[in-house]
This record gives C-alpha cells, sequence and structure tokens, in this order.
C-alpha cells in the first residue's frame, strides 16, 4: 500500500520554512502531493499559478513529490488524492491555536482524515509569507529565508 500525503497551503510566497517541511514529508510518504490553495479571499500576492511554479521549482529535486492547485477544504482535496493524511506546519506556539481548531474541525468533517504538524528546522520557525512579502517591499536581503527563484519573482512584483 502507497503512503500518500497532502500538504495544502497558500504558499505566497513559499519560503525555506515550507520547503524544509515539505522534505521531512517526502522522507516519510510515498507520494506527497503539495496543495497549493487558490485563497482569493485572501487577497494573495501572486497568482496561484506563480505560486505552483515557484513550490514546483524549489521542490524539483523530490522525486516523490507533485505540486498542483486546488480549491475548497483540504480534507476534500486529500480525498481526491486518496490521501488520509494532511500536513500542518506549525511555526510558533501562536500556530497552535490556529491549526488545533482546524484540525478538530476537519475531523468533524472528514473523520477518516488524520492531520499530522510538522515543525520546520528551528532557522525557519519564525518565517511567515507575510514578514517576506513586508521586507521584500522595504527591499532587505531575503537570500536567507527564500530560493532565488522567489527572490526574482519577488523584486520583479515589487517594481510593478
Amino acid at each position: 500500500m502507497t503512503s500518500v500525503a497532502v500538504y495544502p497551503g497558500t504558499f505566497d510566497p513559499v519560503t525555506f520554512g515550507h520547503i524544509d517541511v515539505v522534505k521531512r514529508v517526502a522522507c516519510l510518504y510515498d507520494k506527497v502531493f503539495v496543495g497549493v490553495a487558490g485563497s482569493e479571499d485572501k487577497s494573495p500576492f501572486f497568482t496561484v499559478e506563480e505560486r505552483v511554479k515557484m513550490v514546483e521549482e524549489s521542490v524539483r529535486d523530490l522525486d516523490n513529490v507533485r505540486v498542483e492547485s486546488f480549491e475548497g477544504l483540504a480534507v476534500d482535496y486529500a480525498r481526491a488524492r486518496s490521501s488520509r493524511v494532511v500536513v500542518r506546519g506549525l511555526r510558533m506556539i501562536s500556530d497552535f491555536e490556529y491549526e488545533f481548531q482546524m484540525a478538530l474541525t476537519n475531523r468533524k468533517i472528514a473523520p477518516e482524515i488524520e492531520t499530522v504538524f510538522m515543525m520546520p528546522k528551528e532557522d525557519y520557525s519564525y518565517l511567515s509569507s507575510r514578514l517576506i512579502k513586508e521586507l521584500a517591499r522595504l527591499e532587505a536581503d531575503i537570500s536567507v529565508f527564500v530560493p532565488e527563484n522567489v527572490i526574482i519573482k519577488l523584486k520583479r512584483a515589487m517594481k510593478k
């Protein structure tokens, strides 16, 4: 039996923290689907297509990882990919309350699907996409936080 996990998120943009979680999950499961959520209600900085491409470029060396976009509930996405596992990243204790609430809600909606929490390396535990966008807007060096492909896209977007 093949083990499958889904790692949903907005990834606006993808950070080294996200990539670290993907790598950790890829070591534990036979197949990993990174689901880039449309999330238009969050007013993402990048389009879903741009975000998918950034994540794909960032994890292209992981043979068992597939990146794609999805709409709707994460548990429905997991079902569509024949996964019984939704992976969520936890950075700081401040993430826990929201993620715990979502995990319990998802359990009510889809009791057959488990939420697995993964923590990134300590070096990335404080990173957020919101922080990265703010640093990029202020023209800070973000090379220790995101891959080169993301830096290029952020710089290009900031010039517009």
